[in-house]
C-alpha cells in the first residue's frame, strides 16, 4: 500500500522538503510545517519520512507504520504530500541522494529543505555536505531559546547564502539560505514513546487519529 499524495504542480512551481523520523509524528512538526507552509507560501510540501538514517543507532518502528500514522496525520491537509523515496531506498538514506534524484525530476524548479535549527547546527557532519547547496535552498527553523552553532567551515559557507527574504528563494534552483521563526513546542516523539511505554496518554501532543493507529499496532508499549 502507497502513501504517497502528489499535488499538481507548475513545471517550475517551488518543492519544499521537510524530513524526519516520525517516530510517531506530532504537533510539533506538524504546526511548525503548517507555519513554514504559510511563509514561504508554497503549494507543494512534501514530509520525507527516512528509511536508515546513518546518524540514528537506535531501532526505529517499521516504515509502514511511519507512513500510515503521517498519513493519517496530514489526511485533507492542502499542499501537504509523502515522499517515499528515501523508505523505498536500500542502505542509508543520504540527503544529497534524494536530493540529487529530485533536482532530476524537477529541472530548475527550486527546492527548498526544510530544516531545524540543531539539524543545521551539524550540517557539515552529513555525507557530501557541500552538495546541498547545490542542489537546494535552506530554510532553517528557529524555535525560542534555539541559537546558530556553526563550526567555522560551515559558518563561512552560510554566511554568504543568506536570503534577506522567502521570495529570494524563488529566484533561483538553490544555493540560498533563509532562517524563519516558527512556534515553540515541547513535545518530542521520544517523550511521547516514553509515555506509552510507562502507560500513560500522550492525547493533545499528536493527532487523535495517530494515537488511535499507534495504540491499535501496540507501539511503543
Amino acid at each position: 500500500m502507497r502513501f504517497v499524495r502528489r499535488v499538481s504542480r507548475a513545471s517550475n512551481q517551488p518543492v519544499a522538503l521537510f524530513g524526519g523520523i516520525f517516530d510517531p509524528v506530532h504537533y510539533g512538526h506538524l504546526r511548525t510545517a503548517l507555519e513554514v507552509r504559510d511563509l514561504l507560501e508554497v503549494d507543494d510540501f512534501r514530509f520525507l519520512p527516512a528509511g536508515t538514517p546513518p546518524h540514528r543507532t537506535n531501532q526505529v518502528s517499521h516504515a509502514c507504520h511511519r507512513l500510515a500514522m503521517l498519513s493519517l496525520a496530514i489526511a485533507g491537509v492542502d499542499g501537504f504530500s509523502i515522499d517515499e523515496q528515501e523508505i523505498n531506498r536500500e542502505g542509508p538514506s543520504f540527503m544529497v541522494d534524494t536530493l540529487a534524484n529530485l533536482r532530476a525530476g524537477l529541472e530548475s524548479a527550486p527546492i527548498i529543505l526544510v530544516m531545524g535549527q540543531d539539524s543545521a547546527n551539524t550540517l557539515e557532519s552529513w555525507h557530501h555536505w557541500r552538495q546541498v547547496f547545490s542542489l537546494a535552498h535552506l530554510v532553517i527553523m528557529s524555535r525560542p531559546g534555539d541559537r546558530e552553532d556553526y563550526p567555522a567551515e560551515l559558518e563561512a559557507e552560510i554566511s554568504g547564502r543568506r536570503a534577506d527574504t522567502c521570495k529570494q528563494l524563488f529566484k533561483a534552483p538553490a544555493g540560498m539560505v533563509r532562517k524563519v521563526d516558527v512556534t515553540g513546542f515541547s513535545i518530542s516523539s521520544r517523550n511521547i514513546r516514553a509515555k506509552l511505554m510507562r502507560g500513560e496518554s500522550p492525547r493533545f501532543m499528536l493527532p487523535d487519529a495517530v494515537l488511535d493507529y499507534l495504540r491499535n499496532q501496540s507501539l511503543y508499549s
